[in-house]
């Protein structure tokens, strides 16, 4: 192919990065090519400081409105999420098998796995907060009460493999929780992440809700841990140097840092990694106290 037809088609082929509900190139211009074997992919929009920071205002702006929006509701959301990765199975599991070189079994699985455990969290939406919260005892003429909120905005770094299913299992979490999250996807195979936000765009999450970026977490994570509006950051403890990064610069403004083990591909599909604990990791713990008979 000519060399024009190269640009046309790697003009075609670009993936964009998923800021506040719209697909956008980085506001650097960069990307990288991703090549299907010796044949030409596609172009991965490579996510700069300033994408994240404007991943982080939307998140922020979003998150009030996420949290007061009715459990239900955001149950029904997360529901609709699933259907929309459902219709789009196909896609899905070409993506998966094409990432990671796996067989049309394995992506099948995965991409199975993962509808199931949208659904599975979904279902959490309406309930977590009543196992959670208590009535404690006190001594006096009050009650003492302790329920769940959430953090407000959670930073992931999603793990390489698998590539789909990792990415479920840990954005779903502090979203139930009702968090908004900026979201790093997998280096290895970006484009299920892309796919994936498509299904975001068209399941009535509102805007802001989830942030995909796609690029080198080396280079967005210190400025994610480090961001005075975001409030936890995630990561499998995978990568000695960037953890050791990541835990300096959160403490500047006590960020929480969660470390997720690092799991091999079928400790993905245990069901101890969907849990209750799962979303409560996500959560702070809020006391009240009231007078009694008022």
């Amino acid at each position: 192919m000519s060399k024009n037809g190269d640009v046309r088609l790697a003009v075609r082929k670009m993936y964009k990065l998923y800021i506040n509900g719209a697909f956008v190139r980085s506001e650097s211009g960069r990307s990288d090519p991703l090549w299907d074997g010796k044949e030409f992919g596609a172009n991965i929009a490579r996510a700069s400081r300033k994408d994240a920071r404007d991943a982080v205002v939307a998140a922020r702006a979003a998150q009030p409105k996420w949290w007061k929006t009715a459990p239900a509701t955001r149950g029904l959301i997360l529901y609709r999420l699933a259907e929309m990765m459902e219709a789009r199975r196909a896609e899905l599991v070409e993506r998966v098998r094409e990432g990671l070189d796996l067989s049309a079994d394995q992506a099948e699985r995965e991409v199975t796995a993962s509808i199931d455990r949208t659904v599975w969290y979904a279902g959490w939406c309406d309930k977590y907060n009543a196992l959670l919260s208590t009535r404690n005892p006190v001594g006096g003429p009050h009650f003492n009460f302790s329920t769940a909120e959430p953090m407000g905005v959670v930073a992931v770094l999603a793990p390489d493999r698998p590539a789909l299913l990792g990415l479920i299992s840990a954005v779903l979490p502090p979203i139930v929780a009702g968090n908004t999250v900026v979201v790093i996807a997998s280096e290895l195979d970006p484009r299920t992440a892309v796919v994936f936000a498509e299904a975001l765009a068209t399941c009535d999450l509102p805007a802001g809700v989830a942030n995909v970026l796609t690029g080198y977490r080396n280079e967005i994570a210190p400025v994610l841990a480090k961001h005075m509006d975001v409030n936890a950051i995630a990561l499998e403890s995978v990568d000695p140097v960037l953890r050791e990064s990541i835990e300096r610069e959160s403490a500047e403004n006590i960020k929480r840092v969660r470390l997720y083990p690092m799991r091999a591909r079928e400790e993905w599909y245990s069901s101890s990694v969907q849990s209750l604990d799962e979303i409560s990791a996500y959560c702070e713990i809020k006391t009240i106290w009231h007078p009694a008979g008022v």
